[in-house]
């Protein structure tokens, strides 16, 4: 049975734990205010951009550009990958990479040649350790995209597509839904494909100047930047909401468990004081029957 120090020294540890996560907990709240406004922000004119662009697609034909050009056979593809740079989320990475693993295995199964670009610490070392072909990988970066960044990955990814050394380029970050809900979320950036059937009657008719042709591309290249810009602030405020009611949790858990570890420490300080008086009432009795 554990002694009074002993379970006084637990309590003492599990309150220097809760004081960490509570901690932790309003890092996390402080950081996906931020994140969240830059999201909000941003979430409808990528919204629009992908609707006018798919509008764009539906009235020309594929030919016009390459990027609208679908394989008639996809022998390789390439997934950007979004994880985390740190732990303490929860379930939010291993959400994320069992889709990807999911995903990988039925394109292999299919015989199909898969690469990844992964972002992330925790995608990185997973995909490493299970030995899979990994063509780039970007950690340490969240916070501090900008615009050439974004620039410079969507050349590359461009760059391979029209090199025929990816047929099709799929993307899969974690889509924020409520505070409660980051959703894996696995999406086509190239090619660009347009709306079909009764999405694409229902769509909103646009007059377009200079001509369809001309600005669709111009536009291309334009709209995957925004995909992945959109993709990096929803990981990001996915990130910070997943590690805030991951630490709301274990600073619930760490309080109850200071209240059951009390309570055990009552019933043994009271278990000592009895025996004491046991020992004190049993001397006096031998003391005065001697």
């Amino acid at each position: 049975m554990a002694t009074l120090r002993d379970i006084k020294q637990k309590i003492a540890a599990v309150k220097k734990t809760r004081q960490i996560t509570r901690a932790m907990n309003m890092v996390a709240a402080a950081k996906l205010r931020t994140t969240q406004a830059k999201m909000e922000n941003f979430a409808p004119y990528a919204m629009k951009f992908a609707e006018v662009l798919s509008n764009l697609a539906s009235r020309v034909e594929p030919e016009i550009h390459p990027l609208l050009v679908k394989r008639e056979k996809v022998s390789n593809l390439e997934l950007v990958h979004f994880t985390a740079d740190r732990g303490l989320c929860g379930s939010f990475n291993v959400n994320s990479i069992t889709k990807a693993v999911r995903w990988l295995k039925e394109q292999g199964a299919a015989g199909v040649n898969t690469r990844l670009t992964v972002i992330g610490k925790k995608g990185r070392d997973f995909f490493r350790k299970g030995k899979y072909d990994i063509r780039e990988n970007f950690t340490g970066i969240y916070g501090t995209v900008d615009i050439s960044f974004i620039n410079k990955m969507t050349m590359g990814l461009i760059q391979r597509y029209l090199a025929g050394e990816a047929d099709e380029v799929h993307m899969l970050y974690s889509h924020f839904a409520s505070m409660a809900k980051q959703e894996p979320t696995l999406v086509k950036l190239i090619p660009i494909e347009p709306p079909k059937g009764e999405k694409a009657a229902g769509t909103t008719d646009y007059l377009y100047e200079p001509s369809a042709e001309a600005l669709l591309i111009e536009l291309l290249p334009k709209h995957i930047n925004v995909q992945l810009m959109n993709a990096f602030f929803q990981q990001e405020t996915s990130e910070h909401a997943a590690r805030m009611a991951a630490m709301d949790n274990a600073t619930k858990n760490c309080s109850e468990l200071v209240e059951n570890l009390t309570l055990v420490y009552n019933k043994a300080r009271q278990a000592s004081i009895t025996a004491e008086l046991m020992d004190i009432v049993g001397g006096a009795e031998a003391l005065r029957n001697a």
